[in-house]
């Protein structure tokens, strides 16, 4: 019997531990992604600022974000950086004490944590966050802005609508 138990918390802790290496393995390739898109955008479009894809529609715009989303709180650079330390380490918690969290919730997560390291390193290293995508009639955002939205909408929608899926 003591076998048996052994094996069920032995493959307990493997399932989890593969599902960390998932997780991981996620947050840090589209943290790979984001920083060669801009580091891409900073190449190509520094120079000559905005490319129209779909004129009039859709342009790769080269933009220095020193703010947040609709360029509000310019410049407040260390508020940021504690504000994402904060919530990253908010997030890590929760993941770590609720190993049982089902895999959207986990994916929601990861996509937050992803996006939010990706621009944490544009701030840090940079000063600014690099923008490009610009639909004209929304303000210009990248890759970890999309992360962190896609993430979000997605938690939002499991707490509203699926509340017994999240754990």
């Amino acid at each position: 019997m003591e076998n048996f138990i052994f094996v069920l918390l032995q493959g307990r802790v493997v399932a989890i531990y593969i599902a960390i290496n998932i997780m991981i393995f996620l947050i840090i390739t589209l943290i790979i992604i984001d920083q060669f898109t801009k580091y891409l955008a900073f190449k190509h479009l520094s120079t000559i600022n905005t490319y129209p894809i779909i004129k009039d529609i859709f342009h790769f715009t080269y933009v220095e974000n020193r703010g947040a989303a609709f360029g509000i709180l310019q410049n407040k650079r260390f508020f940021f950086i504690i504000i994402t330390t904060v919530v990253l380490a908010g997030i890590v918690y929760v993941m770590y004490k609720n190993s049982n969290l089902k895999f959207l919730t986990k994916v929601s997560l990861a996509l937050i944590v992803a996006g939010a390291i990706g621009n944490l390193i544009d701030r840090v290293r940079l000063h600014y966050v690099i923008d490009f995508f610009d639909f004209r009639i929304w303000p210009v955002f990248n890759v970890a802005d999309i992360n962190v939205v896609i993430g979000g909408v997605l938690l939002c929608i499991m707490v509203l609508f699926f509340k017994e899926e999240l754990f």
